[in-house]
């Protein structure tokens, strides 16, 4: 089966500073756009930054001994992928909610992970697997 793309639509507090940061940061490109909200290829996906006044609530769920941000959202990567992108992430100078390493090491799922946020405090994760069939591992 070929996945197709999922579509996520987001609140941010500033296009300019989501531009800069899934734009030029991330190095997703552009698609469509307005006064209120900006389209982006986030690893051939499709997501929407829409200019919103209001923040979601956000809280904490442990993991793994991390603290994981819900709601967030991301991309699971290739580990190559996974590696360029926590380079450029810390090159950029954005600092991590938790840091990029494996999580559930030796265990079904074992996963390398990061997360951060972008301007506006939406959480981000990028995982990636040695093997993805693991993905849905138990």
């Amino acid at each position: 089966m070929t996945l197709r793309p999922f579509h996520l639509a987001f609140p941010v507090h500033d296009l300019a500073a989501a531009r800069a940061f899934y734009g030029d940061t991330l190095g997703c490109p552009e698609g469509r756009s307005s006064d209120t909200w900006i389209d982006f290829d986030l690893f051939g996906h499709q997501i929407v930054a829409h200019l919103a006044a209001a923040k979601p609530v956000a809280v904490e769920n442990a993991v793994d001994g991390h603290d994981v941000p819900v709601p967030h959202f991301g991309v699971v990567l290739t580990m190559a992928d996974w590696r360029a992108l926590a380079d450029r992430v810390a090159a950029a100078g954005i600092g991590f909610g938790i840091e990029p390493h494996i999580r559930f090491v030796g265990q079904p799922g074992e996963q390398a992970t990061m997360f951060f946020r972008d301007p506006s405090g939406n959480a981000l994760e990028f995982k990636a697997f040695a093997d993805d069939a693991q993905l849905f591992a138990t």
